[in-house]
Protein backbone atom coordinates (compact mmCIF):
# COMPACT_ATOMS: atom_id res chain seq x y z
CA UNK A 1 0.00 0.00 0.00
CA UNK A 2 2.55 2.61 1.10
CA UNK A 3 4.63 2.22 -2.03
CA UNK A 4 1.86 4.22 -3.73
CA UNK A 5 2.34 7.11 -1.30
CA UNK A 6 3.96 10.06 -3.03
CA UNK A 7 5.76 12.93 -1.35
CA UNK A 8 3.26 15.66 -0.57
CA UNK A 9 3.77 19.33 0.19
CA UNK A 10 2.83 20.41 3.69
CA UNK A 11 0.23 23.05 4.52
CA UNK A 12 1.79 26.38 3.48
CA UNK A 13 0.44 28.27 6.51
CA UNK A 14 2.00 25.86 8.97
CA UNK A 15 5.24 25.78 7.01
CA UNK A 16 5.42 29.59 7.28
CA UNK A 17 4.64 29.32 10.99
CA UNK A 18 7.52 26.89 11.36
CA UNK A 19 9.83 29.41 9.64
CA UNK A 20 8.58 32.11 12.01
CA UNK A 21 9.27 29.93 15.06
CA UNK A 22 12.83 29.30 13.84
CA UNK A 23 13.49 33.03 13.30
CA UNK A 24 15.66 34.33 16.17
CA UNK A 25 15.05 38.05 15.52
CA UNK A 26 13.39 39.71 18.52
CA UNK A 27 11.39 42.15 16.40
CA UNK A 28 9.69 39.46 14.30
CA UNK A 29 5.95 39.86 13.63
CA UNK A 30 3.54 36.97 13.07
CA UNK A 31 0.61 37.92 10.81
CA UNK A 32 0.09 34.42 9.39
CA UNK A 33 -2.56 32.31 11.14
CA UNK A 34 -6.11 33.60 11.43
CA UNK A 35 -6.65 33.87 15.17
CA UNK A 36 -7.40 36.88 17.34
CA UNK A 37 -4.54 38.00 19.55
CA UNK A 38 -4.55 40.54 22.36
CA UNK A 39 -1.87 43.17 23.00
CA UNK A 40 0.37 40.57 24.67
CA UNK A 41 0.30 38.39 21.55
CA UNK A 42 -1.89 35.73 23.18
CA UNK A 43 -5.16 34.28 21.89
CA UNK A 44 -7.11 34.64 25.13
CA UNK A 45 -9.89 32.56 26.59
CA UNK A 46 -12.87 34.86 27.10
CA UNK A 47 -13.77 35.40 30.74
CA UNK A 48 -17.38 34.45 29.96
CA UNK A 49 -16.09 31.15 28.53
CA UNK A 50 -14.05 30.48 31.68
CA UNK A 51 -17.13 31.18 33.81
CA UNK A 52 -19.24 28.87 31.64
CA UNK A 53 -16.68 26.09 31.93
CA UNK A 54 -16.63 26.42 35.72
CA UNK A 55 -20.42 26.13 35.72
CA UNK A 56 -20.33 23.04 33.48
CA UNK A 57 -17.70 21.44 35.71
CA UNK A 58 -19.94 21.97 38.74
CA UNK A 59 -22.89 20.42 36.93
CA UNK A 60 -20.77 17.39 35.93
CA UNK A 61 -23.37 16.01 33.56
CA UNK A 62 -23.03 12.70 31.76
CA UNK A 63 -20.41 12.17 29.05
CA UNK A 64 -22.73 9.77 27.23
CA UNK A 65 -23.19 9.99 23.47
CA UNK A 66 -25.44 12.79 22.27
CA UNK A 67 -27.64 13.21 19.22
CA UNK A 68 -26.44 12.77 15.65
CA UNK A 69 -27.49 16.41 15.14
CA UNK A 70 -25.40 17.43 18.13
CA UNK A 71 -26.66 19.60 20.98
CA UNK A 72 -30.26 20.40 20.07
CA UNK A 73 -30.48 23.48 22.29
CA UNK A 74 -27.33 24.82 20.65
CA UNK A 75 -28.86 24.25 17.23
CA UNK A 76 -31.91 26.30 18.17
CA UNK A 77 -29.88 29.07 19.77
CA UNK A 78 -27.34 29.51 16.99
CA UNK A 79 -30.16 29.49 14.44
CA UNK A 80 -31.72 32.43 16.29
CA UNK A 81 -28.33 34.14 16.54
CA UNK A 82 -27.94 33.85 12.76
CA UNK A 83 -31.47 34.71 11.65
CA UNK A 84 -32.75 36.82 14.53
CA UNK A 85 -36.36 36.75 15.70
CA UNK A 86 -37.72 35.73 12.34
CA UNK A 87 -40.49 33.59 10.90
CA UNK A 88 -37.77 32.05 8.75
CA UNK A 89 -36.75 30.00 11.78
CA UNK A 90 -39.74 27.82 10.93
CA UNK A 91 -38.20 26.78 7.61
CA UNK A 92 -34.62 26.04 8.62
CA UNK A 93 -32.78 22.89 9.64
CA UNK A 94 -29.62 23.42 11.67
CA UNK A 95 -27.26 20.79 13.01
CA UNK A 96 -24.09 21.15 15.06
CA UNK A 97 -20.85 20.40 13.22
CA UNK A 98 -17.15 20.00 13.93
CA UNK A 99 -16.36 23.71 13.59
CA UNK A 100 -17.14 25.91 10.61
CA UNK A 101 -14.89 23.73 8.45
CA UNK A 102 -17.02 20.71 9.32
CA UNK A 103 -20.11 22.69 8.33
CA UNK A 104 -18.57 23.50 4.95
CA UNK A 105 -17.65 19.88 4.36
CA UNK A 106 -21.11 18.67 5.37
CA UNK A 107 -22.82 21.17 3.08
CA UNK A 108 -20.46 20.19 0.26
CA UNK A 109 -21.48 16.55 0.73
CA UNK A 110 -25.15 17.59 0.87
CA UNK A 111 -24.82 19.39 -2.49
CA UNK A 112 -22.81 16.54 -4.02
CA UNK A 113 -25.43 14.02 -2.91
CA UNK A 114 -28.42 15.92 -4.33
CA UNK A 115 -26.97 17.99 -7.16
CA UNK A 116 -23.51 16.73 -8.15
CA UNK A 117 -23.42 18.79 -11.36
CA UNK A 118 -23.81 22.10 -9.51
CA UNK A 119 -20.86 24.45 -9.94
CA UNK A 120 -19.45 26.10 -6.82
CA UNK A 121 -18.58 29.74 -7.59
CA UNK A 122 -15.91 30.89 -5.15
CA UNK A 123 -14.45 34.35 -4.59
CA UNK A 124 -10.97 35.00 -6.00
CA UNK A 125 -9.11 35.53 -3.78
CA UNK A 126 -10.94 33.40 -1.27
CA UNK A 127 -10.51 31.44 1.93
CA UNK A 128 -7.69 28.99 1.28
CA UNK A 129 -9.74 25.96 2.40
CA UNK A 130 -12.96 26.57 0.45
CA UNK A 131 -11.77 25.16 -2.87
CA UNK A 132 -10.18 21.93 -1.56
CA UNK A 133 -13.20 21.19 0.64
CA UNK A 134 -15.59 21.48 -2.29
CA UNK A 135 -13.35 19.59 -4.70
CA UNK A 136 -12.78 16.79 -2.18
CA UNK A 137 -16.37 15.62 -2.66
CA UNK A 138 -16.16 15.85 -6.45
CA UNK A 139 -17.72 19.28 -6.99
CA UNK A 140 -16.37 21.65 -9.64
CA UNK A 141 -15.19 25.04 -8.38
CA UNK A 142 -14.97 28.16 -10.53
CA UNK A 143 -13.74 31.61 -9.46
CA UNK A 144 -15.26 35.05 -9.59
CA UNK A 145 -13.17 38.12 -8.87
CA UNK A 146 -13.46 39.83 -5.48
CA UNK A 147 -11.74 43.20 -5.47
CA UNK A 148 -12.09 46.77 -4.29
CA UNK A 149 -12.91 49.83 -6.39
CA UNK A 150 -13.51 53.38 -5.15
CA UNK A 151 -13.42 52.15 -1.56
CA UNK A 152 -16.00 49.37 -1.86
CA UNK A 153 -16.58 45.97 -3.44
CA UNK A 154 -16.40 46.03 -7.23
CA UNK A 155 -19.82 44.47 -7.61
CA UNK A 156 -19.98 44.83 -11.40
CA UNK A 157 -16.91 42.65 -11.82
CA UNK A 158 -18.49 40.03 -9.54
CA UNK A 159 -21.72 40.00 -11.52
CA UNK A 160 -19.90 39.93 -14.85
CA UNK A 161 -17.96 36.85 -13.76
CA UNK A 162 -21.18 35.23 -12.54
CA UNK A 163 -22.98 35.65 -15.87
CA UNK A 164 -22.11 32.04 -16.73
CA UNK A 165 -23.65 30.69 -13.50
CA UNK A 166 -26.75 28.58 -14.13
CA UNK A 167 -29.81 27.53 -12.17
CA UNK A 168 -28.81 25.26 -9.30
CA UNK A 169 -25.24 26.54 -9.12
CA UNK A 170 -23.89 27.59 -5.72
CA UNK A 171 -22.26 30.96 -5.00
CA UNK A 172 -20.09 30.87 -1.90
CA UNK A 173 -20.11 34.22 -0.10
CA UNK A 174 -18.67 35.34 3.24
CA UNK A 175 -21.34 36.70 5.58
CA UNK A 176 -18.98 39.42 6.84
CA UNK A 177 -15.25 40.08 7.24
CA UNK A 178 -14.27 38.50 3.93
CA UNK A 179 -11.27 36.22 4.31
CA UNK A 180 -8.71 37.15 3.00
CA UNK A 181 -9.51 40.65 1.68
CA UNK A 182 -11.64 42.30 4.38
CA UNK A 183 -13.87 43.63 1.56
CA UNK A 184 -17.57 43.28 2.40
CA UNK A 185 -20.63 44.12 0.27
CA UNK A 186 -22.68 47.20 1.11
CA UNK A 187 -26.39 46.67 1.93
CA UNK A 188 -27.22 47.73 -1.63
CA UNK A 189 -24.75 45.20 -3.02
CA UNK A 190 -26.23 42.37 -0.93
CA UNK A 191 -29.53 43.28 -2.60
CA UNK A 192 -27.91 43.18 -6.04
CA UNK A 193 -26.62 39.68 -5.33
CA UNK A 194 -30.08 38.62 -4.12
CA UNK A 195 -31.77 39.98 -7.26
CA UNK A 196 -29.36 38.10 -9.54
CA UNK A 197 -29.62 34.88 -7.55
CA UNK A 198 -33.41 34.99 -7.61
CA UNK A 199 -33.54 35.71 -11.33
CA UNK A 200 -31.07 32.95 -12.24
CA UNK A 201 -32.10 30.31 -9.67
CA UNK A 202 -28.68 30.42 -7.98
CA UNK A 203 -28.28 29.12 -4.43
CA UNK A 204 -26.11 31.10 -1.99
CA UNK A 205 -23.86 29.34 0.48
CA UNK A 206 -23.02 31.89 3.18
CA UNK A 207 -19.94 31.16 5.27
CA UNK A 208 -20.33 33.37 8.35
CA UNK A 209 -17.32 32.60 10.52
CA UNK A 210 -16.74 36.13 11.93
CA UNK A 211 -20.18 37.35 13.01
CA UNK A 212 -19.59 40.20 15.46
CA UNK A 213 -16.07 41.03 14.25
CA UNK A 214 -17.00 43.85 11.83
CA UNK A 215 -20.04 45.29 13.59
CA UNK A 216 -22.53 44.08 16.19
CA UNK A 217 -23.70 40.52 15.40
CA UNK A 218 -27.14 41.52 14.11
CA UNK A 219 -25.61 44.01 11.67
CA UNK A 220 -23.01 41.47 10.52
CA UNK A 221 -25.83 39.02 9.75
CA UNK A 222 -27.82 41.57 7.69
CA UNK A 223 -26.71 40.19 4.30
CA UNK A 224 -27.52 36.63 5.30
CA UNK A 225 -30.91 37.65 6.65
CA UNK A 226 -31.70 39.56 3.45
CA UNK A 227 -31.00 36.39 1.46
CA UNK A 228 -33.17 34.28 3.74
CA UNK A 229 -36.02 36.81 3.53
CA UNK A 230 -35.96 36.91 -0.27
CA UNK A 231 -34.66 33.56 -1.52
CA UNK A 232 -36.15 30.10 -1.26
CA UNK A 233 -33.03 28.04 -0.61
CA UNK A 234 -30.01 29.24 1.38
CA UNK A 235 -27.11 27.22 2.79
CA UNK A 236 -25.18 28.51 5.81
CA UNK A 237 -21.94 27.50 7.51
CA UNK A 238 -21.37 29.12 10.92
CA UNK A 239 -18.59 29.01 13.48
CA UNK A 240 -18.10 29.87 17.15
CA UNK A 241 -14.30 29.82 16.85
CA UNK A 242 -13.80 33.58 16.55
CA UNK A 243 -16.74 35.27 18.25
CA UNK A 244 -16.58 32.97 21.29
CA UNK A 245 -12.88 32.11 21.05
CA UNK A 246 -13.72 28.38 20.91
CA UNK A 247 -11.10 27.59 18.27
CA UNK A 248 -9.92 24.20 19.52
CA UNK A 249 -13.39 23.13 20.71
CA UNK A 250 -14.45 22.89 17.02
CA UNK A 251 -17.96 24.27 17.49
CA UNK A 252 -19.95 25.16 14.41
CA UNK A 253 -23.25 24.63 12.62
CA UNK A 254 -24.66 23.88 9.19
CA UNK A 255 -28.02 25.39 8.30
CA UNK A 256 -30.30 24.79 5.34
CA UNK A 257 -33.21 27.15 4.77
CA UNK A 258 -35.87 25.58 2.56
CA UNK A 259 -39.04 26.96 0.93
CA UNK A 260 -40.91 23.80 1.94
CA UNK A 261 -41.06 23.12 5.69
CA UNK A 262 -42.37 19.64 4.89
CA UNK A 263 -38.83 18.83 3.69
CA UNK A 264 -37.17 19.69 7.01
CA UNK A 265 -37.22 16.20 8.49
CA UNK A 266 -35.88 14.66 5.29
CA UNK A 267 -33.11 17.27 5.22
CA UNK A 268 -32.19 16.47 8.82
CA UNK A 269 -32.17 12.74 8.12
CA UNK A 270 -29.86 13.20 5.15
CA UNK A 271 -27.49 15.47 7.11
CA UNK A 272 -27.40 12.98 9.97
CA UNK A 273 -26.70 10.10 7.61
CA UNK A 274 -23.78 12.04 6.15
CA UNK A 275 -22.30 12.81 9.57
CA UNK A 276 -22.96 9.24 10.79
CA UNK A 277 -20.73 7.95 7.96
CA UNK A 278 -18.05 10.47 8.93
CA UNK A 279 -17.72 11.36 12.63
CA UNK A 280 -21.13 10.23 14.02
CA UNK A 281 -21.80 13.26 16.23
CA UNK A 282 -19.89 16.44 17.09
CA UNK A 283 -18.20 17.14 20.46
CA UNK A 284 -20.45 18.40 23.25
CA UNK A 285 -18.27 20.72 25.32
CA UNK A 286 -18.06 23.73 23.02
CA UNK A 287 -21.80 23.63 22.30
CA UNK A 288 -22.56 23.45 26.04
CA UNK A 289 -20.35 26.50 26.62
CA UNK A 290 -22.03 28.34 23.75
CA UNK A 291 -25.47 27.61 25.21
CA UNK A 292 -24.55 29.37 28.46
CA UNK A 293 -23.31 32.39 26.51
CA UNK A 294 -26.49 32.48 24.42
CA UNK A 295 -28.55 32.18 27.64
CA UNK A 296 -26.94 35.34 29.05
CA UNK A 297 -25.59 37.20 26.01
CA UNK A 298 -24.84 40.67 27.39
CA UNK A 299 -21.51 39.89 29.14
CA UNK A 300 -20.38 37.86 26.12
CA UNK A 301 -21.32 40.53 23.58
CA UNK A 302 -19.61 43.18 25.70
CA UNK A 303 -16.42 41.12 25.73
CA UNK A 304 -16.75 40.48 22.00
CA UNK A 305 -17.03 44.24 21.42
CA UNK A 306 -13.60 44.69 23.04
CA UNK A 307 -12.11 42.33 20.45
CA UNK A 308 -13.92 44.06 17.60
CA UNK A 309 -12.93 47.56 18.72
CA UNK A 310 -9.28 46.58 19.13
CA UNK A 311 -9.17 45.36 15.51
CA UNK A 312 -10.89 48.51 14.26
CA UNK A 313 -8.50 50.77 16.17
CA UNK A 314 -5.52 48.83 14.82
CA UNK A 315 -6.82 49.26 11.26
CA UNK A 316 -7.41 52.96 11.73
CA UNK A 317 -3.98 53.57 13.23
CA UNK A 318 -2.27 51.58 10.49
CA UNK A 319 -4.22 53.46 7.83
CA UNK A 320 -3.38 56.84 9.38
CA UNK A 321 0.35 56.07 9.49
CA UNK A 322 0.28 54.82 5.90
CA UNK A 323 -1.41 58.06 4.87
CA UNK A 324 1.25 60.10 6.71
CA UNK A 325 3.91 58.15 4.83
CA UNK A 326 2.18 58.85 1.51
CA UNK A 327 1.77 55.12 0.95
CA UNK A 328 0.20 53.84 -2.26
CA UNK A 329 -3.62 54.30 -2.28
CA UNK A 330 -4.15 50.54 -2.48
CA UNK A 331 -2.29 50.17 0.82
CA UNK A 332 -4.35 52.85 2.50
CA UNK A 333 -7.55 50.89 1.69
CA UNK A 334 -6.69 48.67 4.68
CA UNK A 335 -8.44 51.18 6.95
CA UNK A 336 -11.72 50.75 5.03
CA UNK A 337 -11.85 46.95 5.29
CA UNK A 338 -13.43 44.70 7.91
CA UNK A 339 -12.42 41.93 10.25
CA UNK A 340 -9.15 40.22 10.88
CA UNK A 341 -7.68 40.04 7.38
CA UNK A 342 -6.46 42.20 4.53
CA UNK A 343 -4.67 41.45 1.30
CA UNK A 344 -1.51 43.43 0.74
CA UNK A 345 -0.93 44.51 -2.89
CA UNK A 346 2.43 42.72 -2.86
CA UNK A 347 3.84 39.95 -5.02
CA UNK A 348 5.11 36.66 -3.64
CA UNK A 349 8.64 38.03 -4.05
CA UNK A 350 7.78 41.21 -2.14
CA UNK A 351 6.23 39.16 0.68
CA UNK A 352 9.53 37.29 0.86
CA UNK A 353 11.39 40.61 1.18
CA UNK A 354 8.99 41.64 3.94
CA UNK A 355 9.81 38.40 5.73
CA UNK A 356 13.56 38.25 5.12
CA UNK A 357 14.46 41.93 5.50
CA UNK A 358 11.91 43.12 8.04
CA UNK A 359 10.99 39.89 9.95
CA UNK A 360 7.30 40.42 9.12
CA UNK A 361 5.53 37.18 8.26
CA UNK A 362 2.37 37.11 6.15
CA UNK A 363 0.96 34.54 3.73
CA UNK A 364 2.77 34.48 0.39
CA UNK A 365 -0.39 35.63 -1.46
CA UNK A 366 -0.33 38.86 0.58
CA UNK A 367 -2.84 38.03 3.31
CA UNK A 368 -2.07 39.42 6.76
CA UNK A 369 -3.89 39.03 10.06
CA UNK A 370 -4.56 42.55 11.34
CA UNK A 371 -5.62 41.08 14.68
CA UNK A 372 -2.11 39.72 15.14
CA UNK A 373 -0.58 43.20 15.44
CA UNK A 374 0.57 44.74 18.70
CA UNK A 375 0.39 48.53 18.94
CA UNK A 376 4.17 48.74 18.99
CA UNK A 377 4.32 46.86 15.67
CA UNK A 378 1.95 49.06 13.66
CA UNK A 379 4.40 51.81 12.72
CA UNK A 380 7.25 49.40 11.82
CA UNK A 381 4.81 47.45 9.63
CA UNK A 382 3.69 50.63 7.83
CA UNK A 383 7.28 51.70 7.24
CA UNK A 384 8.23 48.23 5.99
CA UNK A 385 5.27 48.14 3.58
CA UNK A 386 6.19 51.50 2.10
CA UNK A 387 9.84 50.43 1.90
CA UNK A 388 9.00 47.22 0.04
CA UNK A 389 6.67 48.95 -2.42
CA UNK A 390 9.11 51.76 -3.13
CA UNK A 391 12.19 49.64 -3.74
Amino acid sequence: MLHNLSTMAGDPLWELTSLFNQDNRKEKVNLIVGVYRDETGVTPVMQVVKDAEHELAKQAKSKCYGELSGNLKFNDQIASFLLGDSENLNRQCTIQTVGGTGALRLLAEFVAHLSPDSIIWNTDPGYINHKPIMESVGLTVKPFRWQQQAGELDIQTCLTDLEDAHEGDIVLLHGCCHNPTGIDPTPEQWQQFADVFKAKGIVPLVDIAYQGFAEAPDKDAAGLRLFVDQLDLVLVAASCSKNMGLYCERTGAAMIVTPDSNKLQSIRTLLESLTRANYSMPPEHGAAVANLLFDNPVPWLNELSVYRNRIKQTRQKLGAILADLNAAPELQLISQQNGMFSMLPLTKEQMAVLREKYAIYGVTNGRINIAGLKQSQIEPLAEALVGVMNQ
